[in-house]
């Protein structure tokens, strides 16, 4: 079986984006391509996206709004035919489910607590449950609302899998030692072996030698 990779296109400059694309195209791999607000705002990101053909696309949205908001805006994205598309958890089980039932082919992906965050931050934003609890509620909630797969630290996967049996997508990959701003991290064979189905990687293959990175990438899941 192939590795899933989900690689995250951060950028707005279209240039730096093909080139990504073009040079990833790897037969070990499944690839798909991630992009997010930053891209998807900029000046020519949607037409951009409206052209990409034979690709797997993840609309990295995080939608979080009221249920009619939300549904609204993944019917305006439907001309772009993507595949996934994010939502938080937290906007609640009425708007998760509106959305689901406008997704069509879609697939639905729930965002349980991003990983950027930890246990302190949490308790800054006013949370008193651990972060292990208001994952297992959050991905409960995904499950109620049948979402289609669900987005979860590398070290929540086991607890997720448990409660929540379809696609899990696991952000917080490094294959360097830098963590930049993420908080909760592993490494793409660890991540793996936790059970995740689809690893999201942007910095560490997208920056400098994408060909070298790759090759990075191979020779670590080998070990």
């Amino acid at each position: 079986m192939k590795n899933k990779i989900f690689i995250a296109v951060d950028t707005n400059n279209l240039k730096k984006a093909r080139s990504i694309i073009l040079q990833s195209k790897l037969k070990n791999f499944k690839i798909g391509y991630k992009f997010g607000l930053e891209f998807l705002n900029s000046k020519n990101g949607r037409i951009f996206i409206s052209k990409l053909k034979n690709k797997i696309i993840f609309i990295d949205l995080k939608l979080h709004d009221i249920p009619n908001t939300m549904s609204s805006t993944l019917n305006s994205l439907k001309d772009l035919k993507i595949d996934y598309i994010t939502v938080h958890i937290s906007s609640g089980l009425k708007a998760l489910r509106e959305v689901k039932r406008v997704a069509g082919k879609i697939k639905i992906v729930g965002v349980t607590t991003l990983t950027s965050l930890d246990s302190k931050d949490l308790k800054d934003i006013g949370h008193k449950r651990s972060l292990k609890e208001i994952v297992v509620m959050q991905s409960k909630l995904a499950k109620k609302a049948k979402l289609d797969a669900l987005v979860c630290g590398p070290r929540e996967v086991k607890i997720v899998k448990k409660i929540f049996n379809k696609e899990i997508i696991t952000p917080g990959i490094r294959i360097s030692s830098k963590i930049h701003d993420q908080k909760r991290v592993m490494s793409p064979r660890e991540a793996f072996n936790q059970g995740s189905d689809w690893l999201v990687i942007g910095r560490d293959l997208t920056k400098g030698n994408i060909k070298k990175n790759f090759k990075i990438l191979i020779d670590h899941l080998r070990q």
